[in-house]
């Protein structure tokens, strides 16, 4: 039961992330000030990973935005949704530089497009990170394969 505790927790800190990277991403809130305005939700020894989560993915966005670049096909960065943009940025982040686990990491990412996104966006997360998670492309690779334009 701890354990599932523990995962249920994680995921909120995750959504939590989502929120303040919007916050940031959209709203143009520097990261910090997107942290503060939700320190009140009860995350217990989580908010460090939504720290390093957030600081660190809107530190690299322009390094994870050329990876996520790598496996669209058809679509630019610019016409994805912003939802899925994040939640794209959250996950490569994290599976590269946290070391989350890559199976966990991948999942909760499709939940989280599928629950804020799009229609379409649990099936475009999980393809642009199944091949990313494959290993295509590294920076400046060229990918072995890669992901259509949706819709």
């Amino acid at each position: 039961m701890a354990r599932k505790s523990a995962k249920a927790t994680r995921r909120r800190a995750r959504e939590i992330a989502l929120q303040v990277l919007f916050q940031h991403g959209v709203g143009r809130l520097p990261v910090r000030e997107a942290l503060a305005t939700v320190q009140r939700e009860p995350l217990g020894g989580e908010w460090g990973f939504v720290e390093d989560l957030c600081t660190g993915a809107a530190k690299h966005a322009r390094a994870l935005d050329r990876i996520i670049e790598g496996q669209l096909e058809g679509w630019t960065l610019d016409r994805i949704a912003s939802v899925d943009r994040i939640v794209l940025r959250m996950a490569i982040y994290e599976l590269r530089h946290m070391g989350g686990p890559r199976g966990a990491v991948i999942n909760e990412a499709v939940l989280l497009a599928k629950k804020y996104g799009t229609g379409d966006s649990g099936k475009f997360v999980n393809g642009v990170l199944g091949a990313i998670a494959r290993g295509e492309p590294h920076e400046g690779g060229s990918p072995a394969r890669r992901v259509g334009g949706r819709g």
